[in-house]
């Protein structure tokens, strides 16, 4: 089935210390034609504030939510998440359950998590060893790979800025607030006229309109790329950051393949990856 959707909503995400950042900004559009816009434009986000913003907007109309962060570590080719670690659950939700329990972070942060409840499994720099025994991907991310998107990121890599682990940790705090709230796909069945929550890669909307760089930093350029996805134009005043045009790029991209059977079936995606792994929204 295509759930119909009435909004949709692309949000950049951020695992890093503190009570507000930087990183997160939120855009959302109406089915149809128009263009998409900022939510609360200017505003420093709390990573508990997006919960908050998530599930009013749920409730008030079918809203298809993208995150930018990885919802589950690789586990199809290893057998199991943290290899070697007594008691870890072998399966999403317990294991967002299971993340949530031993973070001790402010604001649904999972530093510590990383840093000191299973510091062996993540590469911080060279004093870890060689970086490629850490560079483990989802069958989903191979996918990714395969169709020249460029090298996904794994959540095992914690150095650097731009580093996805740290901020998809974080999110699984998120998810496991959301079970039964609001459907999590692929992990709970598609329902008609609900909310869904998945997980994005704003990358690949940026491929599907047509660019073939991993950002866009000027207003022409998302305007173009907009345009590309069947959407009007940003109407911005200002040149945006990359974190605005990822999640305008991204919410006028899911709504371009929502109604595509493809998107919600994609070839790779088995039963048992749907509970462990996961996948990322438009990646067919």
């Amino acid at each position: 089935m295509t759930p119909g959707f009435e909004r949709f909503a692309a949000i950049d995400w951020s695992g890093a210390k503190g009570k507000r950042h930087k990183g997160i900004a939120v855009a959302m559009c109406e089915a149809g034609g128009t263009a998409p816009a900022l939510v609360r434009p200017g505003h420093v986000w709390s990573r508990t504030e997006v919960l908050e913003w998530l599930l009013a907007a749920a409730a008030e109309a079918p809203t298809l939510f993208g995150f930018d962060f990885s919802t589950a570590p690789p586990i199809a080719v290893r057998g199991e998440y943290l290899p070697g670690e007594p008691g870890v659950p072998r399966e999403a939700k317990a294991f967002w359950a299971y993340v949530d329990a031993k973070s001790d972070d402010e604001d649904l942060g999972a530093a510590s998590f990383l840093e000191r409840v299973h510091r062996r499994h993540f590469y911080f720099g060279a004093a870890d060893g060689a970086k490629r025994d850490f560079l483990h991907h989802r069958v989903c991310e191979n996918a990714f790979n395969a169709t020249g998107g460029g090298k996904a990121s794994t959540l095992y890599d914690a150095i650097g800025a731009a580093q996805v682990a740290k901020a998809s940790f974080s999110g699984m705090r998120l998810l496991h607030r959301l079970v039964g709230q609001v459907v999590l796909w692929p992990f709970d069945p598609l329902q008609d006229h609900a909310s869904v929550v998945v997980e994005i890669y704003t990358r690949a909307f940026i491929r599907h309109a047509g660019f073939s760089g991993r950002k866009v930093r000027a207003l022409a350029q998302l305007d173009a790329a907009l345009a590309a996805l069947g959407a009007a134009r940003a109407g911005l005043a200002h040149e945006p950051s990359d974190h605005e045009t990822d999640v305008l790029i991204a919410a006028a991209g899911m709504r371009r393949v929502a109604g595509d059977p493809a998107y919600w079936s994609p070839k790779g995606l088995t039963p048992d990856l749907a509970r462990t792994e996961g996948w990322t929204f438009g990646v067919a």
